[in-house]
């Protein structure tokens, strides 16, 4: 019996019939007892599944352990619990087979088996597909659809089309019509969509963020209103972000679908470059002030020595000559701190180097006394 096979309730009820009639010859030299007959049948059955789960343990898994990627292992660990019950699910079914008929309640335990097995295979089922997804959204070199931050998209609808089928197996097996239900549903349907119409933009805005993947969780992003914060969610109705104020911020998919967002994290690498200006009075020695800031930049322990630090010189200030110090850091999270320290540091080599930093003075130039009264 394969997998495949076992994974529907009419084809248990068939593996249940044809194995009766290969043990019936056993089973009458055991004399007219069918109760007898039944508890020895579903002896025997769990010793079955027992034994097969065993040896799927020990020589499946013993294969699947000699391979380099670890799905076929999930996978057997995943198998065995779906098998044994099946297993003992026909020997139950035989059993039910073997008394008499008329009795009341076999039709409806056999309808109870029948749908067990259904749940059995359908969280099996599941299971499977989010294994398989999750083991193609590992793959670091494969680029496509189904990728780490659209895991939770693809195992989700997976799981609503195992549920969706398993539901319409176990109406099959009751002999529940399905048609009334399911045109119940369609004008429940439209009824749902126009009063959840800002939920349904919600969903589908989710759907092309995971996706179009503009940001991921983990990045750092700027917002038009000026909000800016790491993503710590994504999902189907709602982006998570938190700031540097530990203060978390929900907005929903339609908003962040339809905004203009920076990610400081995205391009080549996660770096992140500080723009930092400076002005000097006029008659300092351009040269020198490249020199202290440079020197600045590579002592600081917060800035990356590649990309180097650079200086800039902008203009010719109202009142100063307007430099711009250029550095990197390893991540978003960094510019802060990084500021801090580099405007700290900058102050006291100026200081040490006897190079002024101008600021706004305003002279009063006093043309007479008021008169005596």
């Amino acid at each position: 019996m394969s997998a495949a096979s076992a994974a529907t309730p009419d084809a248990v009820e068939l593996q249940a019939r044809q194995l009766l009639a290969l043990i019936q010859p056993l089973l009458d030299a055991m004399g007219d007892h069918p109760l007898a007959q039944a508890a020895v049948v579903i002896l025997a059955g769990l010793v079955i599944a027992a034994g097969a789960t065993w040896l799927l343990g020990r020589i499946a898994l013993r294969l699947a352990r000699r391979t380099d990627f670890a799905f076929d292992d999930e996978l057997v660990r995943l198998l065995r619990p779906p098998l044994f019950y099946t297993l003992l699910l026909i020997g139950l079914l035989i059993a039910l087979n073997i008394v008499p008929p008329g009795a009341a309640w076999t039709d409806t335990a056999r309808l109870v088996l029948k749908s067990v097995s259904i749940l059995i295979w359908a969280v099996f089922l599941s299971r499977f597909l989010r294994l398989l997804i999750r083991s193609l959204a590992e793959q670091p070199d494969r680029a496509g659809l189904i990728s780490l931050h659209t895991l939770p998209l693809f195992t989700n609808l997976a799981s609503a089309l195992v549920i969706l089928f398993a539901v319409y197996l176990l109406f099959a097996t009751w002999g529940i019509d399905m048609t009334a239900w399911l045109a119940s549903a369609g004008v429940v349907g439209i009824a749902v969509g126009f009063a959840a119409k800002d939920t349904l933009a919600n969903f589908i805005s989710g759907i092309f963020i995971l996706t179009d993947a503009p940001y991921k969780i983990g990045d750092y992003i700027v917002l038009d209103s000026g909000e800016r914060g790491e993503v710590t969610h994504i999902g189907v109705r709602s982006t998570r972000i938190l700031t540097r104020d530990d203060v978390e911020l929900t907005i929903p998919n339609s908003v962040m679908g339809n905004s203009k967002i920076i990610n400081e994290s995205g391009g080549p690498y996660t770096k992140y470059r500080i723009r930092m200006p400076i002005g000097v009075a006029y008659g300092e020695s351009v040269a020198k002030v490249r020199e202290v800031l440079l020197e600045v930049a590579d002592r600081n322990e917060n800035v990356v020595r590649s990309p180097a630090p650079r200086v800039r010189f902008r203009a010719f200030g109202a009142s100063s000559l307007d430099f711009e110090l250029l550095c990197w850091v390893n991540d978003p999270r960094l510019r802060g701190r990084a500021i801090d320290s580099l405007l700290e540091q900058s102050y006291n080599a100026f200081n040490e180097a006897g190079i002024e930093i101008p600021y706004a003075k305003q002279d009063i130039y006093i043309k007479a006394w008021p008169p005596r009264r």
